[in-house]
């Protein structure tokens, strides 16, 4: 039933999210007013979807449902409660799900910001190129990262559990939750760059927007660096945050980055 369950929300959400941007471009290419305002249906569609789909997931996993795949393969019997929750963001699919409800909610609030600016091309720009982005992870879960494979396990059947480097430590349960807030929140100048160009409003109040979802975005991944550079001292083997490999890299080169932009704008 999750499995299944979790497939629907999954399609709900790539299905929503590309007609969302082809009735978006229908409204900036027509100025149809009627259509740029429908693209808040497809913004709630995509809402229910990210929401529906995570939730299933967290139940599978809570429930050890060992018929989803991905239960299967990071999911335990003997997993404390707290990190049987946080097995959802200790793999690849599991993480993506993740990924899309933290976009998915800054696409809610961008869309709920400005519900009374639904007819503006500027606003109609910045809600197709995040629906565009959605549809994007959507289409990762649909196929190379579905987390709702099937599986038929044998009477007896427990899963191995995330690994126990990831079971440590309580910061596994805010981490990489928080971090992913900083990530994904950069979405929000990335769009309204892309709709400022397309509309060619360079000198509207378009850049103190930005500056404050930026702040947003970049006061998250500061906090998830922090508390990753602190968790990294507890666990043996990760050698301290400041050894300098790829996981470093890849919360501090877009931190240094969203530091470099906040001073431009």
């Amino acid at each position: 039933m999750n499995a299944t369950l979790g497939s629907w929300f999954v399609a709900l959400g790539l299905t929503a999210s590309l007609l969302g941007v082809l009735n978006a471009v229908r409204g900036l290419a027509t100025r149809s007013a009627v259509h740029l305002a429908r693209t808040r249906w497809y913004v709630v569609a995509v809402g229910v979807a990210a929401v529906g789909q995570f939730a299933v997931m967290e139940r599978a996993l809570i429930t050890r449902d060992f018929t989803v795949a991905f239960v299967a393969q990071h999911g335990s019997h003997r997993t404390p409660a707290l990190f049987n929750v946080a097995t959802l963001w200790s793999a690849l699919e599991g993480s993506i799900l993740l990924w899309v409800l933290v976009l998915v909610g800054y696409l809610v609030l961008v869309a709920y910001r400005f519900r009374d600016r639904l007819t503006d091309p500027m606003v109609g720009w910045l809600l197709l190129v995040m629906l565009a982005v959605c549809a994007f992870f959507f289409l990762l879960l649909a196929g190379p990262a579905h987390p709702f494979g099937r599986f038929d396990p044998w009477p007896g059947f427990d899963g191995p559990g995330p690994n126990p480097l990831l079971q440590n430590h309580v910061l596994m349960a805010f981490h990489p939750p928080v971090l992913y807030l900083g990530y994904v929140g950069f979405t929000v100048p990335f769009a309204f760059a892309i709709a400022s160009l397309a509309t060619g409003r360079m000198g509207e109040g378009w850049l103190l927007e930005t500056r404050r979802w930026t702040l947003l975005a970049w006061g998250c991944l500061t906090v998830g660096i922090l508390l990753g550079a602190w968790w990294s001292y507890e666990v043996l083997g990760w050698g301290g945050y400041w050894a300098w490999d790829p996981v470093e890299n890849a919360s501090f080169l877009p931190w240094l980055t969203g530091t470099a932009y906040l001073h431009s704008v």
